[in-house]
Formats: structure tokens, C-alpha cells, sequence
């Protein structure tokens, strides 16, 4: 770098520090020349926590001498490189840097091995503080406009090539998205490769940003919080009731998770003496232990768990999986009437029905969810979880934190982010949907996904249908949408307003040795989630060899939902597949009750349930089929009657704690058994007063079933599923705390009302 360059460069970061605020700096040109601007920065200060995103460029070198790379990026800059001791940290684990901090982020998305991994941008993003600079390195394909050339898939893409694609065989709408944005953008500051740093402008501050530009806040009156929001979190947490549940919202880096540690500590302080967090990941609650560590020094961390004497009493608070709270509420060290406090963090990533029965089972609960993240959105999570509150708890709380911690507002890298992940992303208002249908029939149509890609505003209100829908969706979700292989997009449209969404991909069709391959469990080629794990975990090969359609997703907006829209989007999806020459429609989700019975109206039948529950979700992951010609149904009926033969043994062994009503719902499925005389008597007799349920227990459980299969849902006695664990799944009761003889008799009632409804 030159002296102009350095004055530059301390001009720039001076005006971001004193605006308490970070900024993107693009570099894009040809690998040696990109590297060695990105150098040129890494050795122009002294940097306190560099970090370096990307392949190891340097043990590239080192494993080529004399290699086409080298000869590209030049002698000098391997020298460089081994002299500067730059240790790059590849993409995938840019997740292993949450919670920490950087002054300087390098992200290399120019070198032959390297591509724009969406995920990794979005986590590292958030780690930059106040003050520092993100500098991205890209091809020189992305400073061309469109009209010259488009930038070329990455090697990141590799991601994306299902069986039997090529990376090259991709198309990169995603990255052309990308770099448009960043062309036109007045918050990115571009320096060209080949000229002399420039004095770089920064987007004019804003006044409320201006009057929080020295810190995020002067004097928020709690020694332990930063913001005013933060002593108001806190507050409302070291005040939580029973049955009063508090919903704590934010954007990123707002300092949720360290207020949600500080209530943890002042909890604990007041006398708590056991207390849980869970979050889809052990890493997204470091802020919060981080934070229990500082306000109780004299406490120590043990794996995921933090332990501390306060007053000569001990005090615990331990980190949960979310497929992991249901078993730990069944210890016998837990009173099931008055269990630890509960804090969900990351709640916008974690399924609804989870929710829902943490919030019946933990009379003190707190919910802390990202409103605008790069995992989970707290905008679906207040659509889907409000109702619940609303219904189940009246009494609930909400906050929302709104002042940045790690920066002031009007950062200029915050707003890029989200502007090139979409992580803002929002569906039509209500009020817009509700008009547009009272004026405009539904029309469905197939999405050209060239032309979605350049119209940025129908492309955030289709993103945002996704999001809110979904429980989980990542940055490289978009990319999967925009360029994966084999991708169907559906939309319904009333007027110009985007009130329905259906993405599916082509599954399947693998040639009979490699097929037979992936059935025996030597082969897993990349993509084809259902076709595979049909064939390697459920047995059947054929299923590898047939072609499949997977529906990935399907949002329907709320101000548009019991229209019959979500129905209408898999019918043309079925039409338009089986024109292609497929059969099968297929479809993969977190086992529900109502997502069952969806899916079971639209003519989908069980084919597979996972033995364990997905460690974000909770959920034991169900795939269901549809036949869409006669001449498979035979084939998708078999999958079935394979799957009913074998979930009475799964849940009488490794499914023994799957919810008894998700239970029952898979049970549901296939012919009643036929009904004897002597099972009729076995149960009258045991209704009766004689012996034990499980004398009577194989009678029953086929007199329960003749009862549930054969009774119209509407007509259903609800009270008969409290059988469903004794029966099927060697359970007690699903009420505990109740006496052997109470719950026996229990069961004698149950079993007479049963031997009533088949008498008739």
C-alpha cells in the first residue's frame, strides 16, 4: 500500500469509530491481485482479532509448487502469505465464530477453491464490532453489468449439484443478484484492484443514528447491560411469572442473548436454584454463559452446563437440546408440577408444536427470538406461536430490543446484509392481500426463475411467504431457490400480490447399480433426500430406481388461507410433474398432528418416520408419497403397508416416547382389523373388573384400532387416546402423578366406553 492508500485507509476507519459503526469494503478483481489488496490491509495495522474466511490458499501452494495457481497469484504473495502467518478458517465453520469479536474480516470469495458461501457471510457479519471493516473478494465477473457478462458458479456450488450434476452444469442467478446489488448500492465501498486506494465515501448518518454514535448507550442505569432495552429485558426476566410467558425480540446484535444471561444470574441471585436454556445450537447461547460467568465469577462452567454456591445453597443452570427437554422433564429428580424455569433462545428456529409443549409443560418460560436472522425469523414465529399464546396463555408478555450493543444504528453493514440475504424479507401486508382478493380471482402460474431473480421487490415478497412459513430458513435457501438443479417454483397470484408459494425438486431415478448401491448403504450420493432414505433407511430399492417429485415447501399467506389455495398449488404441481413423466409426489417434514392431516386430505399416505428426533427441530422427521398414475399405486400402497406393519414395533420399542396424538395419527393409517367375538368378550371382561391391561392388552389394542380406523375423525371420542401409550407403547398414563389403582381403573372405564362404540 502506498501513503495515499494508509491515509485512506486511517480516514475510513477513523469515521467508522467515531460513527460507532462498520462498513463493507468490495475488492473484486483476479485472484493475485484481489489476495494482495486483502493483504495489503491484513499488514496495514495492527489488527487486534483478524479473521480470515476461506481455503487455505497457503498450503495450496506449498502441496503445487510451480502449479498454475502460483503461477496466477505469484511467488511474491506465497511468501506473503507464510510470512503474515494468515490461518484461514474454511466457510463451513464460520459458525464456530459466534459470539466472538473481529476488527477486521477478510472473506475470500475470489480463489479458484473458494465461492460466497450465504450461511457464512450471514454469521460472520454479526461478529464484526464497531469500528471494523468486512472486506469481500470476489471475481472480476462481478463488477460487470449485465449486459457484459455474468459472474460464473463458485466452487461453494458444489453444494447445490445433485446427482447427476456438475457444478458447472449450474446457473449462477444468485451470485448475478449479488453483484448487481453491490454495483448500485451506495453502502458498499468498492475498491478496484489495479488502482490506488480511494477516499472512500460513507453513506450520509442519519440523526438518530448521529446521536448514538459514541456508544450504544450512555447510561442505560444496570452496570451489567448496555442498552436501556437491556435493562428492561432483564428486569422483565428476573420478574417472570407463572403462567405469564415473555416473548423477548430483536434484531442482531441487540444483546438478547447476554440479557437472557444477566436474568439468568440475577434468578439465581434471588434464590433460584435450577434453571435451563435450550437453542437449536450450543453455540448460540455463548453470550449467555459469557455473561453468567462475568455476574457470577465465583461459578464454574462444565460442558454445557454452569455451576455455582450462592449463600452455601447450590445452583445450576444447564443447556438443553430442543429433542432433549421432553427427556430431562421425565428425570426423577424433576416434580413435574413445578420444573426449572425455561429460556428458549433462537425461538424463531424451532417448530411450533415444540413450542407449544414446552409452553404447557414449564409454568415459567421465555421465548428470545431473531427478528431479521441468517437462521429461524421472528416474523413467522410471531404469525404461527401468537395464536397459541393468545389461546393457551392470555397473560403472555412481549419486548422488543431495538438498540444495537456492538453498534449504532444506521450501521452500514447491518443494512447491506440484510438487503443481500434477504434477511428482511416480508410477504404482502394483510391489509393489501385482503383487498387484492376482493377485487382479483387466484391465478396460478410456473415462476421463470431467470426473471424472479432480477425484480428484487417479487422476489422479498415470495422469499418472506418461505420465511414466515417456515420454521427454519437460512441464507442458502435463496441461492437453493434461485439456482439448484431441478427446482419447481409454484406461485398463486391475486393481482400483482403473491399469496401462495409451492417449491418441490426432482428426486430419484438412479440407474439399477447405483441404486442397489444406496440401498445397501454403500453409496449416498448428494441431493435426492427422499429417494434415498426410502432405499437406505426403509429397505426399498425401487424407490431409488423410480423418479420423484419432493415438495420442499408450500406457504400460503395468512390473509389468504381456507380458499382451498394450498390444495389448488399441489394439484398443478401434480399435473405439471406427471406431463414430465412422473409419478410420485412425495414429501418430508417434522411429524405433526395438523401437518398430517393436511397432507393425508391431499391423497399423501406414511411411508417413513425417523427413529430419533432431529436435533434442531424436536420432530421425528416423517416422509409421506402420492401415487399420480393408477400404475404406481400398487407401488406407493406396498411402501405403505410396509411402514404400518412395521410402526406397532417401533412404538413399542424405539418410538416409546413419541407423543401419544402422533401416535395415534400414524395409526390411523391402513384397514381395520377384523373384530372376533373373543375380543369383544376380553374386553368386557377386563372393562369389567378382571385382571390386568396387560392380560387384555393385545385384544384391546386390535378392538382400539378397528374403533379408530373405522370412526369418521369428527365422531371421535378423544378420551379413548389415553390408551394409545398403555396399549401401544408400554407406557402409564400421559397424565402423571397418578396411582397405580386410579390409573387401572382409569383404563377399565375407557375400556368400557371402547366395548360400547363397537356393540353398536
Amino acid at each position: 500500500m502506498t501513503d495515499d492508500d494508509f491515509i485512506a485507509l486511517d480516514a475510513l476507519l477513523g469515521e467508522l469509530g467515531a460513527r460507532h459503526q462498520r462498513a463493507l469494503l468490495w475488492i473484486g478483481g483476479v485472484p493475485g491481485e484481489a489476495l494482495s489488496h486483502a493483504l495489503a490491509l491484513w499488514r496495514a495495522r495492527a489488527w487486534q482479532s483478524p479473521l480470515w474466511l476461506g481455503p487455505e490458499l497457503g498450503s495450496e501452494l506449498k502441496q503445487e509448487p510451480g502449479s498454475e495457481l502460483e503461477q496466477e497469484l505469484g511467488p511474491e504473495l506465497k511468501r506473503e502469505l507464510d510470512a503474515l502467518g494468515v490461518s484461514p478458517l474454511p466457510a463451513a465453520k464460520a459458525r464456530t465464530r459466534l459470539g466472538g469479536e473481529h476488527d477486521l474480516v477478510v472473506i475470500d470469495a475470489v480463489s479458484p477453491n473458494a465461492g460466497f458461501d450465504p450461511d457464512a457471510f450471514g454469521a460472520v457479519s454479526g461478529t464484526l464490532r464497531a469500528g471494523g471493516l468486512l472486506v469481500l473478494l470476489t471475481p472480476p465477473s462481478w463488477q460487470k453489468p449485465w449486459h457484459t457478462g455474468t459472474p460464473a458458479v463458485d466452487a461453494d456450488y458444489a453444494r447445490l449439484a445433485a446427482w447427476p450434476y456438475e457444478v458447472g452444469d449450474l446457473s449462477a442467478r444468485y451470485l448475478a443478484r449479488l453483484a448487481r446489488l453491490l454495483r448500485v448500492s451506495p453502502l458498499a465501498l468498492h475498491w478496484p484492484t489495479g488502482q490506488t486506494m480511494p477516499r472512500l465515501a460513507l453513506p450520509a448518518i442519519t440523526p438518530a443514528a448521529s446521536d448514538d454514535a459514541s456508544s450504544p448507550d450512555a447510561s442505560p442505569g444496570d452496570s451489567a447491560c448496555l442498552t436501556s432495552d437491556q435493562v428492561e429485558a432483564v428486569s422483565r426476566l428476573t420478574r417472570l411469572r407463572r403462567r405469564r410467558p415473555l416473548v423477548l425480540s430483536a434484531d442482531r446484535g441487540r444483546g438478547k442473548s447476554a440479557a437472557l444471561g444477566i436474568g439468568a444470574a440475577r434468578r439465581l441471585l434471588d434464590g433460584e436454584r435450577r434453571l435451563w436454556i435450550t437453542a437449536p445450537r450450543p453455540a448460540a447461547v455463548e453470550p449467555f454463559f459469557e455473561r453468567l460467568s462475568v455476574l457470577l465469577p465465583q461459578g464454574r462452567r462444565e460442558d454445557n452446563g454452569f455451576n455455582v454456591e450462592i449463600d452455601g445453597a447450590h445452583a445450576e443452570v444447564r443447556f438443553i437440546a430442543p429433542d432433549g427437554v421432553s427427556d430431562a422433564l421425565q428425570s426423577n429428580d424433576i416434580d413435574a408440577r413445578s420444573p426449572p424455569t425455561l429460556f428458549v433462545d433462537e425461538a424463531a428456529a424451532i417448530p411450533t408444536p415444540l413450542l407449544a409443549r414446552w409452553l404447557a409443560a414449564f409454568p415459567r418460560i421465555a421465548f428470545a427470538t431473531t427478528v431479521h436472522g441468517y437462521e429461524g425469523t421472528g416474523r413467522g414465529f410471531a404469525v404461527r406461536f401468537r395464536a397459541r399464546l393468545e389461546r393457551d396463555t392470555p397473560d403472555w408478555r412481549e419486548y422488543h430490543l431495538s438498540q444495537p450493543v456492538r453498534w449504532a444504528e444506521g450501521d452500514p453493514l447491518e443494512a447491506l446484509t440484510r438487503e443481500l440475504l434477504l434477511l428482511d424479507a416480508e410477504p404482502a401486508a394483510d391489509t393489501t392481500v385482503a383487498q387484492a382478493l376482493n377485487v382479483h380471482g387466484p391465478r396460478l402460474i410456473s415462476l421463470d426463475r431467470a426473471a424472479l431473480a432480477a425484480d428484487e421487490r417479487a422476489l422479498s415478497e415470495l422469499f418472506g411467504l418461505l420465511v414466515q412459513a417456515h420454521y427454519r430458513t437460512t441464507p442458502a435457501d435463496l441461492r437453493q431457490l434461485l439456482d439448484g438443479p431441478d427446482v419447481r417454483l409454484l406461485a398463486t397470484y391475486v393481482g400483482e400480490r403473491c399469496v401462495g408459494v409451492c417449491l418441490a425438486q426432482d428426486e430419484g431415478g438412479f440407474p439399477p447399480e447405483l441404486a442397489a448401491a444406496i440401498w445397501r448403504g454403500e453409496r449416498r450420493p448428494r441431493g435426492h433426500l427422499l429417494a434415498q432414505s426410502l432405499a437406505t433407511h426403509g429397505g426399498h430399492r425401487q424407490a431409488a430406481e423410480a423418479r420423484w417429485c419432493r415438495i420442499a415447501r408450500i406457504a400460503v399467506h395468512p390473509a389468504a388461507r381456507r380458499r382451498g389455495l394450498g390444495s389448488a398449488l399441489i394439484e398443478q404441481l401434480a399435473t405439471s410433474v406427471a406431463d414430465d413423466g412422473i409419478e410420485r409426489l412425495g414429501v418430508s417434514f417434522g411429524g405433526e398432528v395438523g401437518l398430517i392431516d393436511f397432507w393425508r386430505a391431499q391423497g399423501f399416505v406414511s411411508l417413513r418416520l425417523g427413529l430419533s428426533r432431529e436435533a434442531s427441530s424436536g420432530e421425528h422427521a416423517l416422509m409421506m408419497g402420492r401415487a399420480l398414475h393408477e400404475s404406481v399405486e400398487k407401488a406407493i400402497g406396498h411402501l405403505a403397508e410396509d411402514f404400518q406393519r412395521l410402526l406397532p414395533s417401533l412404538l413399542a420399542h424405539e418410538l416409546t416416547r413419541l407423543e401419544p396424538e402422533l401416535a395415534a395419527a400414524l395409526l390411523s393409517e391402513g384397514e381395520a382389523p377384523a373384530l372376533g367375538t373373543q375380543t369383544l368378550e376380553r374386553i368386557e371382561w377386563f372393562a369389567l373388573g378382571g385382571g390386568e391391561l396387560a392380560l387384555a392388552r393385545p385384544w384391546l389394542a386390535e378392538a382400539w384400532l378397528v374403533w379408530w380406523r373405522s370412526t369418521p375423525p369428527a365422531s371421535r371420542d378423544v378420551d379413548l387416546l389415553e390408551l394409545v401409550a398403555p396399549l401401544f407403547q408400554g407406557g402409564g398414563s400421559i397424565n402423571g402423578g397418578v396411582g397405580r389403582k386410579a390409573r387401572l381403573a382409569r383404563w377399565r372405564a375407557l375400556a368400557g366406553r371402547l366395548h360400547c362404540y363397537l356393540e353398536r
